[in-house]
């Protein structure tokens, strides 16, 4: 099982970044997809998720209007469009993956993604 999470980089405040997530050794259409994220010393909190199907999707209040999750079955594919970051976005992302739910709960989610860094500038 493997899980890969790159695109993050250095953005200035106001811009946008997109990350994606390919996925490979497990059946991907059969589980929902997360994005989480980490900053520096503070605990992993739940970014966006999407159903297995791809047709229901949840946020974070705090992304919610400014974050897109989205996926490709076919592409074994995850992405997460961000625009307007902020300075407070600054994390590692991960991608995860859950076994027939799609839900905040970082607990039920089976694999995860080694992260990848954004960082926003004010």
């Amino acid at each position: 099982v493997q899980l890969q999470a790159y695109g993050g980089g250095l953005v200035q405040t106001g811009g946008s970044l997109r990350l994606s997530c390919a996925a490979s050794g497990f059946a991907f259409g059969d589980y929902g997809m997360g994005w989480f994220r980490q900053a520096s010393g503070q605990e992993r909190e739940f970014v966006a998720t999407v159903t297995w199907s791809g047709s229901s999707k949840y946020y974070a209040d705090s992304v919610n209007g400014r974050f897109t999750i989205s996926r490709d079955n076919a592409k074994r594919m995850i992405w997460l469009q961000m625009h307007n970051l902020q300075p407070e976005d600054t994390a590692v992302y991960y991608c995860a993956a859950e076994k027939g739910l799609a839900t905040k709960y970082q607990e039920n989610y089976v694999y995860w993604g080694q992260g990848t860094l954004v960082t926003v500038s004010s």
